[in-house]
């Protein structure tokens, strides 16, 4: 699987609640589960007005797919080609 920096435009993210935080959570993994291991989702990076995810998958289809299904938009995918830190420079 390729591993993918899906960044999401979505107003006031920011300011939901837990338990708002856990219901988006709730309805991406419903998403995830109709796709059958097409992506798989690692975490997420909340902002203001942004969310910032990494996903592994197959393809960027199945990325935009997922945001379809989940209603939560894709504004941009980046394929991510490595990882790097600390102790890459150790």
């Amino acid at each position: 699987m390729k591993r993918y920096l899906i960044e999401r435009e979505i107003a006031g993210v920011g300011k939901l609640n837990g338990e708002q935080l856990k219901g988006a959570a709730e309805t991406s993994n419903a998403a995830l589960a109709h796709l059958a291991g097409k992506v798989q989702w690692v975490q997420s990076f909340v902002a203001d007005d942004k969310t910032f995810c990494i996903y592994l998958a197959d393809g960027e289809a199945a990325v935009h797919e997922h945001a379809r299904i989940s209603g939560f938009p894709a504004s941009r995918v980046t394929e991510l080609r490595g990882v790097i830190d600390p102790m890459t420079g150790a």
